[in-house]
């Protein structure tokens, strides 16, 4: 016998995008180069030297975009704006580039979707990058300037800001690991770029809730599960305790508690004590009190947990990592005797393991120590898998028959709803992302969305996924496991 579990009343279901991932246009109507732009076009840092020129032409396309939302029944839609489009350079504001988003927010306020605006979604102008990006104080503030810009033009019709997204790639993955543009591979620039992340996160919120105390305000980060091998051995314990400080309590503890962990501070000085004492030039007094201002929501972005350990495993899990030539290093300065182990778990195409338990023991930690204290409420912001999509004509009709896909976005849902049914405050889900798209260094090899997208054609295709999402938001419920 089975049964159907509904969500709660005013549970939000959407879907996410990112400006560079799907916009295009990248030199049309005064936009100028981001970082994206710069770092995509050097050498072997892309799959296939891809760039997001044209993407998936969503500049030129968004109105019949926000018609296939408005198809799927979404009743959010989280995208973010370009401070290249808006600012270029990061000087003058771009009139026609403010144009462009105004005209976005109408037509989804149109089809009856609530915009979610995220500020930041690490297309940072090349100009500004250039004197410093984020490794200098002074992109913080061109960050607030940016964002009250926006505000100035949006602020009449958007009532959900989100300032940065994951800013854990955009400092540590971005100027420590070289992974993401900028490409950089200093331990203190990354922590020089996650101080000045936060601070213009704190900066804009101050700001903004002084304009107007109604809007909902947060931010968006990308946490983990970090499991030990072992939980019986120090080493295994001591490798998930490092994974879990340097990726998630790095950013939540000055957020939510305005100090950063005295024991990653430690482990970073233990590996480079000199790239500490930059940093710790570089957090004022009062930074951490602006850092804290209090927020929202805060958006929780989930793909998989991380199983680790103290000591090597007998053969290496799948990399995560775009096979590139070009050199990267690792996103956690403090890994000595830290490896990731297999769990035997199923992985998407990006090599990932597909854990969705993880996501309900994630936002139960979240919320106990960190959300539920504050008064914050709990959104998961992204949540999606990759796999190989193929279009096949089916009677007559071109379908994407995505069953991996599938069956990973109903098994999130319940994990989400376990985690309601146990008491934490969640309240919507996105999926990533709405569209196939420029997936960072992987290029387009690599398919998220629930639309398929011809990149010779820009084509968009709704995949099983699609179909069945938009049938879970209909219901408003989802399908129980048959009872055993």
């Amino acid at each position: 016998m089975s049964t159907t579990r509904s969500f709660p009343d005013g549970f939000l279901f959407g879907a996410a995008t990112a400006a560079y991932q799907i916009e295009g246009a990248a030199f049309e109507d005064g936009r100028t180069a981001s970082i994206w732009d710069a770092f995509s076009r050097v050498p072997d840092a892309v799959i296939n030297a891809d760039n997001g020129d044209v993407a998936c032409d969503h500049y030129h396309r968004y109105a019949d975009d926000v018609q296939l939302m408005k198809q799927l029944g979404l009743q959010t839609y989280r995208f973010s704006t370009s401070w290249s489009r808006v600012r270029p350079d990061g000087g003058a504001l771009n009139a026609k580039g403010v144009d462009f988003y105004k005209r976005l927010v109408d037509e989804l306020l149109d089809a009856g979707i609530l915009p979610w605006l995220t500020l930041y979604h690490w297309d940072l102008p090349q100009a500004l990058q250039e004197r410093g990006g984020w490794t200098v104080r002074e992109t913080s503030d061109r960050f607030t300037e940016y964002a009250l810009d926006m505000h100035d033009a949006l602020g009449d019709r958007v009532d959900v800001w989100t300032t940065l997204n994951e800013p854990w790639c955009s400092s540590f993955l971005s100027y420590t690991a070289g992974i993401h543009a900028p490409g950089h591979y200093s331990q203190a620039e990354g922590m020089l770029a996650a101080h000045h992340l936060l601070l213009g996160h704190g900066q804009t919120v101050r700001e903004l809730r002084a304009r107007d105390s109604s809007l909902n305000l947060g931010i968006t980060l990308n946490l983990t599960v970090a499991d030990a091998v072992n939980p019986a051995d120090p080493a295994d314990l001591d490798a998930a305790r490092r994974v879990d400080g340097q990726f998630n309590r790095w950013f939540l503890d000055p957020i939510f508690r305005g100090s950063y962990p005295a024991d990653i501070i430690k482990d970073f000085r233990d590996t480079d004590a000199e790239a500490v004492a930059r940093w710790q030039e570089a957090v004022h007094p009062g930074d951490l009190e602006v850092i804290s201002t209090p927020i929202d929501s805060l958006g929780v972005n989930y793909y998989h947990g991380e199983f680790v350990g103290g000591t090597p495993p007998e053969v290496d899990p799948p990399a995560g990592d775009a096979p590139t030539t070009r050199p990267i290093g690792v996103p956690f300065p403090a890994h000595e005797k830290l490896y990731w182990h297999d769990r035997g778990l199923p992985r998407t195409n990006m090599g990932w393991e597909v854990q969705p338990e993880g996501l309900t023991r994630l936002l139960e930690r979240v919320s106990e120590e960190y959300a539920a204290p504050a008064d914050v409420a709990l959104y998961v912001t992204e949540n999606g898998a990759a796999y190989d999509d193929e279009v096949v004509a089916d009677d007559g009709d071109e379908r994407v028959h995505d069953i991996d896909r599938v069956e990973f976005v109903e098994a999130h849902l319940g994990a989400v709803l376990d985690a309601v049914e146990r008491g934490v405050d969640v309240r919507g889900y996105f999926y990533w992302s709405l569209m196939d798209n420029f997936e960072w260094a992987w290029g387009y090899a690599k398919r998220f969305g629930i639309v398929y997208v011809d990149y010779r054609t820009q084509e968009r295709v709704l995949k099983d996924s699609g179909r069945q999402y938009a049938r879970i938001i209909a219901e408003r419920a989802l399908a129980a496991a048959p009872a055993v």
